[in-house]
């Protein structure tokens, strides 16, 4: 049986794979673990019983799924403050700013409507790792009440929409203020204009606001979420509204989020894409000229572009490695001590203030930093050249079958050797999706993907 946590929790067709039973279930089993953790004993012996925070995106089957993981944590006994709809990051930070034992998130991120998933955080606002994902899982279907682990007494269930202001002060006092023309602190955005594109997610409301207060004027789309359109022709997955919008309204940048928030990608004034490589090269460098990138190492996954690395090499910054996923991205910041990372696809990990992705974090510092160095976010984000990059999901194979096949392994290790230094190949099977990913890199757009092409065929031969 496959295993039910992928790299981002437990995710798939609402009502199908992911069920009211299932996250009734999956909240319970995570109760029932978390109960021997410190934490929850420490609530104990306080007199106190352990306490969640539970928050969801706008997908309708978040209302029904949210009831579901609210009625299973009451009955173990923990309280639960409900959230409503809030960006994943806001869930992570409540986490930890209100002490609390649990998290849980509604959502399954830049993925359509149809799809939701369960995401959880620890105790300090972390993803929990995977070994306590493998014993929740193993607990699923032992109701934790009738299994004796827990106090007597149900959970109280308390609306918390007022914790939320919580989270955008804190993204806005993550960002120091300049000094203004009289000498009193100045909006770190101040003189931009910015179109925010939130997704029909869960930044609709968020995203803008935080982006006023902090200056900015905003120019909002994809901001009106009705439970069905998240992520529909919008967001980070969908670029092509956004850049057009910039380019219309002579915007200085763009912002794009994708359904949870938890992504952040932008647009440059004359509408070209800057992806998550070219932000997080951005922010490592300015952290590196203040003296502020720890271990002058930059944490980032195998995804990443060829000219990423590059530009860190010339920076003199080390760069560490790791498999795709942002929770893999933390575990090796948290490993080496490290407090800059991310992914391509925009997940960046600013552990000074955060402990998961977080996309509002990123698009204010990154804007900021433009604002400081009084560039326009074209010329800020040229600190590197990004390779011509063709990403392919070739669907409906066997990752299994497709990873040992040897004639796939020698058409990737031809590939290899006609590209040399130049270039790069990366197949890996999907976490997220059933699927296989084709990746190449290459100095021409042309040979790469004529390359792409022609590993993917070799991929649906091996599956």
């Amino acid at each position: 049986m496959a295993r039910l946590f992928g790299t981002d929790g437990v995710r798939g067709v609402a009502g199908e794979d992911l069920t009211s039973q299932l996250a009734l279930d999956v909240s319970q089993a995570a109760a029932t673990v978390l109960h021997d953790s410190g934490a929850f004993k420490a609530r104990e012996a306080a007199g106190q019983r352990p306490l969640a925070v539970v928050g969801r995106d706008p997908r309708a089957s978040g209302e029904f799924l949210e009831a579901a993981v609210v009625a299973g944590l009451a009955e173990s006994g923990v309280d639960v403050l409900r959230l409503g709809v809030i960006p994943t990051p806001a869930v992570a930070f409540l986490t930890r700013d209100l002490g609390a034992e649990l998290g849980v998130m509604l959502s399954a991120s830049h993925n359509p409507a149809p799809d939701n998933g369960i995401k959880l955080f620890g105790h300090g606002g972390f993803k929990l790792p995977d070994a306590v994902e493998d014993e929740i899982e193993a607990h699923i279907g032992m109701p934790a009440r009738r299994a004796g682990l827990l106090p007597a007494g149900f959970g109280r269930v308390t609306g918390a929409v007022r914790e939320r202001d919580r989270y955008t002060q804190h993204l806005l006092s993550s960002v120091p203020r300049p000094s203004g023309a009289n000498g009193q602190p100045a909006a770190p955005l101040a003189g931009l204009t910015v179109v925010v594109d939130c997704a029909h997610g869960a930044a609709s409301e968020f995203a803008p606001r935080m982006l006023e207060q902090a200056g900015a004027k905003v120019i909002a789309i994809g901001a009106e979420p009705d439970g069905l359109n998240i992520n529909d022709g919008c967001g980070s997955t969908h670029l092509d509204v956004l850049c057009a919008e910039v380019t219309r309204h002579g915007a200085d940048a763009g912002i794009a989020h994708d359904g949870d928030a938890d992504r952040c990608l932008a647009v440059s004034a004359d509408g070209a894409v800057i992806d998550g490589d070219q932000i997080l090269a951005v922010l490592a460098l300015a952290l590196a000229g203040q003296g502020r990138l720890a271990g002058n190492t930059v944490v980032t996954t195998v995804m990443s572009n060829l000219g990423f690395r590059n530009a860190m090499q010339d920076a003199g910054i080390t760069v560490v490695e790791t498999a795709v996923g942002d929770r893999y991205v933390l575990e090796a910041m948290r490993a080496g001590e490290f407090r800059l990372g991310g992914e391509q696809s925009g997940h960046i990990i600013m552990l000074d203030y955060a402990t998961t992705g977080d996309g509002l974090l990123t698009a204010l510092h990154l804007l900021a930093t433009a604002v400081r160095q009084a560039l326009p976010l074209a010329d800020v984000a040229a600190v590197m050249t990004r390779y011509p990059q063709v990403l392919l999901n070739v669907p409906g194979v066997d990752k299994a079958r497709v990873t040992a096949s040897p004639e796939l392994a020698a058409a990737v290790a031809a590939a290899e050797r006609e590209l040399g230094t130049a270039g790069r190949v990366l197949v890996r099977p999907s976490g997220t999706e059933p699927a296989v990913r084709v990746m190449v890199e290459a100095v021409e757009a042309d040979q790469a993907r004529l390359m792409a092409d022609r590993l993917a065929a070799a991929v649906r031969a091996a599956g």
